[in-house]
């Protein structure tokens, strides 16, 4: 009988040994995608704000490459990557917005706020596309070939030592 008295005190002490190994081991960041180099799926997004183009899958065919960014306005994170995704836009990136379960007047105040590097802005209310396209939350950013596949996707904002790499990703991506 008193060893059923053991019994929790060993279990506890295995769950303890298992948790101090896992915290020894390395940590990955890297997250693999299922989604890369795949078509993205079909959409049709409304415009997320009047005055601005919808966006659609059809749009990401036309032999060009370009990000898509999944964003909303009430991201702190989208914020702080408002500048890179302009420095890239200066540099002759093109960038197809999605904006999250967002209201219209929210993105235009955003957009007036922090500028828009954005060639369309499609609405996602639902996260429809967003889910579809492996993407599990904002921001993200992929890089799209110009036949809508998708070659690369960049979890969490984009930051200044983000830029050279996103340039590279879309260069091998027009190859």
């Amino acid at each position: 009988m008193s060893w059923r008295l053991w019994v929790p005190l060993l279990l506890f002490s295995a769950f303890l040994g298992l948790a101090a190994y896992q915290l020894t081991q390395p940590k990955d960041e890297f997250v693999e995608s299922r989604m890369i180099g795949k078509e993205l799926p079909y959409f049709a997004l409304p415009p997320a704000m009047e005055g601005s183009l919808g966006t659609a899958n059809a749009d990401f065919k036309d032999g060009k490459p370009r990000l898509l960014n999944i964003w909303a306005s009430w991201c702190v994170p989208c914020i702080a990557e408002a500048p890179h995704l302009d420095a890239l836009k200066r540099q002759g990136v093109e960038i197809v917005g999605i904006a999250i379960r967002d209201r219209p007047e929210d993105v235009a105040r955003f957009l007036a706020q922090h500028g828009s590097p954005y060639s369309r802005i499609g609405r996602d209310d639902l996260s429809e596309v967003q889910l579809a396209i492996g993407s599990s939350g904002v921001p993200e950013t992929f890089v799209i070939d110009g036949k809508g596949v998708i070659r690369y996707q960049h979890i969490g904002d984009v930051r200044a030592e983000n830029v050279p790499m996103l340039l590279e990703k879309l260069r091998e991506a027009g190859q």
